[in-house]
């Protein structure tokens, strides 16, 4: 989640039985060059872990690089290969390497010889066959991937279910864990996902966005979750436009349509308290949630 797993974000779908973590995107060259983007990208407490550091690259030098120099503070590192965005593509990062499984085995093995005690993984997309598919997933096994996440629809599917079938195939052609990702929005997808493709486990994005206590078992954001945004929010000083991006995400399913546009005028962290106060009873308590 590009711009949106931040630290505060991380902290409280950890709240809500989130078991592994990810940051957003990384660029891994900007990250191994500059100091300015390591800070502007990554923040970090103690008790943000377990949490995998999530880098583009296209690079293997580069990707080490960035691997060695935040490996103090994360449990691992991922590789995208599945970001289908149009800069990315420009760029040769993110889903268009899964064409090009050579260069992922060598991004992974570099990695793997310049930072031996860091598990590396690998995030892809489908390819157009489920052939090509598992030679992909296996190709990134047999270079030293301690686990895959895979995305079921390909580079140029939007909103359409997903191929639970690819993502089986590669579970049951390869030995290292396999987490399905796609078309999970509401607890209820959880169990049948978990089903059809028999993997190890699920990785959620624009489902934890709009209900961030997805994992827990809610159907749509408790306003106890709210509350516990704001608190972290703010505490945190996260600027106005992400406080009030996720909140938008959070009450999608809860402000009625009149509602939704009133909130969506509001211009400061200020305006946007009032309005909790005054339609939810919720407010800034000084405190972070534990």
């Amino acid at each position: 989640m590009v711009r949106y797993s931040s630290l505060p974000f991380r902290h409280l779908v950890k709240l809500y039985k989130c078991d592994l973590m990810f940051t957003h995107m990384m660029l891994s060259d900007c990250f191994s060059k500059a100091q300015s983007a390591r800070d502007a990208d990554f923040q970090h407490c103690k008790t943000d872990r377990p949490l995998i550091a999530q880098f583009a690259a296209s690079d293997p030098e580069y990707f080490a690089a960035a691997a060695r120099l935040i490996s103090p503070y994360v449990d691992g590192v991922d590789l995208n290969c599945g970001c289908p965005q149009r800069w990315a593509i420009k760029e040769g990062i993110g889903a268009c390497m899964c064409t090009n499984p050579k260069l992922i085995s060598r991004i992974v093995s570099r990695c793997r010889q310049v930072n031996p005690e860091l598990p590396v993984s690998v995030k892809i997309r489908i390819l157009e066959t489920i052939e090509d598919t598992v030679a992909l997933a296996q190709a990134i096994e047999q270079a030293g991937a301690a686990f895959i996440s895979v995305h079921g629809r390909t580079i140029k599917e939007r909103n359409v279910i997903p191929h639970f079938d690819y993502v089986q195939a590669i579970k049951n052609n390869v030995k290292i864990p396999v987490i399905h990702n796609g078309g999970v929005y509401s607890p209820d997808d959880l169990e049948p996902a978990l089903q059809k493709t028999g993997a190890d486990g699920v990785m959620c994005a624009q489902g934890l966005l709009n209900n961030p206590a997805l994992f827990a078992g809610y159907t749509e954001t408790p306003l106890q979750c709210v509350q516990d945004w704001v608190n972290i929010a703010i505490t945190y000083g996260t600027t106005f436009i992400t406080f009030k991006h996720h909140l938008v995400f959070m009450l999608e399913n809860v402000l009625p349509k009149h509602e939704k546009k009133i909130f969506n005028n509001l211009s400061t962290i200020a305006a946007v308290l009032d309005y909790l106060d005054n339609n939810f009873d919720i407010r800034y308590q000084n405190k972070l949630p534990t």
